[in-house]
C-alpha cells in the first residue's frame, strides 16, 4: 500500500510555496475585473451610502463565516451589532449579545485597521472576543492563549472508524511557526500579487491551527484583512465568506487535499480567486440594493411617515426581492411594530396611499402588500 503523503508542514520546504503563475492567469484575471467592477460601483455611492452598503456586507460576512462552522447566529443581533459601531440606527434592533459584538469587533478590527502590524497579542485579542464566556458551545476552551499540547487534529466518524482530516503542527514548535507566519504577512512582497497572497494567508493559518477553537473565523478575518490591504478599504466591499458557506463542502475538500499535496499549491490557490470573483461578482447586487433603497427614500422625502412606517419599509428595503418570508400583511406589521391590528391596518393604508406600497390582490380576508421600487412593484 503506497504511503500518504506528508502533511505540508512535515515538507522539508515549508513554508516556501510554490504554483502556476501562467496557469493561474487566467483565474486571477477574471477575479480582478470582478473585484474591480464592485469598487467602481461603490465611487457612485456618498459616504452615508457607502456605510450602509458596508454594513449589508458586514452583516453577510458575520452571518456566514459563523455558519461555514455550524454556528448560526441572530439576524437581528448581527444587525444591531453592526449598526451600533457603525452608527446607523437601531431603533428597534435587540441589545446583542457579548459573542455577536466580539466578532463584529474582530471583522472591524481587521479591515478598518489593517494597516497596523497583525501581532501575537491581536491575535489572541481576536481569538478572546470571539469566545467572551470562556466557553465553545458546552466545553470550557483556553481563549486568550495558543492551543495546549495535547495534538491538534480534525476527524470524523464514529469510534474505532476515524478518518483523520488534518494533524496540525506540534505545539511545541507553534510560537516559532507563529512568528514566521507573521513576519511574513507584515512584509508583504510587491512581487507576489495581493489576491495572491490573501490566499496564501488562509492555507498558512489555516494549516497552523493555533488555537483551541476559532481558528477558521480568524483564518477568514485574516484574508479580509489582507483583502483589504489590496484594495487599501477600510470596508470590506464584498463578503468573501458568504460565498465560501455556498461551497462550503468544496472549501474543506479543498484545503485538506491541499493539507497532503507538498508545497505546490496552484489548485487551492485557483479555487480561492475563484471565490473571490463570485464573492465581488455578487457584491454587484448589494451595492445595486442600496442604490435603489436611496432611490426610493428619495421619491419619499417629502411625505410624513411615522417611525414604524419608516422601520417596516426598511425591513422590506433590505430584504431586496428574495430576502423577506412572503408579502407584507397586517399580522407581519404588528409582529414587527408592536402596535394594535387597528394601528397597523391604518399605517399600511396610508403607505398604499402614498405610494410605498400596493395591495398584492392575495392573502384573502388578510389583505398582503408588496414594495414599490422607483414607483414599480418589485416583482
Amino acid at each position: 500500500m503506497r504511503p500518504r503523503e506528508p502533511w505540508i508542514w512535515q515538507n522539508p520546504e515549508w513554508p516556501e510555496f510554490r504554483w502556476d503563475a501562467g496557469g493561474l492567469s487566467p483565474a486571477l484575471s477574471r477575479a480582478r475585473l470582478a473585484q474591480g467592477k464592485v469598487l467602481g460601483m461603490l465611487r457612485l455611492l456618498d459616504a452615508n451610502l457607502t456605510s450602509e452598503a458596508a454594513a449589508l456586507i458586514l452583516v453577510q460576512d458575520g452571518l456566514t463565516t459563523s455558519a461555514i462552522e455550524g454556528e448560526r447566529l441572530d439576524l437581528e443581533a448581527v444587525r444591531s451589532s453592526v449598526a451600533r459601531r457603525l452608527g446607523l440606527p437601531t431603533a428597534g434592533l435587540p441589545t446583542p449579545p457579548q459573542a455577536v459584538d466580539g466578532l463584529i469587533d474582530v471583522l472591524l478590527d481587521a479591515t478598518q485597521h489593517y494597516d497596523h502590524p497583525l501581532t501575537p497579542e491581536r491575535l489572541l485579542g481576536w481569538q478572546a472576543a470571539l469566545f467572551p464566556t470562556g466557553y465553545s458551545g458546552l466545553h470550557r476552551i483556553r481563549v486568550g492563549e495558543w492551543r495546549g499540547e495535547e495534538p491538534m487534529q480534525v476527524i470524523s466518524g464514529r469510534i474505532g472508524r476515524e478518518r483523520v482530516h488534518f494533524i496540525a503542527p506540534p505545539r511545541d514548535r507553534l510560537e516559532h511557526e507563529i512568528e514566521k507566519f507573521l513576519g511574513w504577512f507584515n512584509a508583504p512582497s510587491l512581487e507576489v500579487d495581493g489576491l495572491i497572497r490573501a490566499g496564501l494567508a488562509h492555507l498558512w493559518f489555516a494549516t497552523l491551527h493555533p488555537f483551541e477553537d476559532g481558528n477558521g473565523r480568524l483564518a477568514r478575518a485574516i484574508t479580509d484583512m489582507a483583502l483589504s490591504q489590496d484594495e487599501g478599504q477600510r470596508m470590506r466591499v464584498f463578503s468573501l465568506s458568504a460565498q465560501i458557506l455556498k461551497e462550503r463542502e468544496a472549501y474543506y475538500d479543498i484545503l485538506e487535499k491541499t493539507q497532503r499535496g507538498g508545497m505546490e499549491v496552484t489548485g487551492w490557490l485557483r479555487w480561492f480567486l475563484q471565490q473571490v470573483e463570485a464573492a465581488a461578482s455578487k457584491a454587484e447586487e448589494t451595492v445595486e440594493q442600496t442604490l435603489r433603497k436611496a432611490r426610493f427614500w428619495l421619491r419619499h422625502q417629502e411625505h410624513d411617515l411615522n417611525e414604524r412606517q419608516r422601520k417596516v419599509l426598511n425591513r422590506l428595503l433590505d430584504a431586496g426581492s428574495t430576502g423577506f418570508e412572503g408579502d407584507l400583511n397586517t399580522r407581519k406589521y404588528m409582529g414587527m411594530t408592536k402596535t394594535s391590528r387597528a394601528t397597523a391596518y391604518r399605517e399600511l393604508a396610508d403607505l398604499v396611499d402614498k405610494g410605498c406600497l400596493r395591495p398584492t390582490g392575495k392573502g384573502g380576508r388578510s389583505s398582503s402588500y408588496e414594495l414599490l421600487w422607483d414607483g414599480y412593484a418589485d416583482f
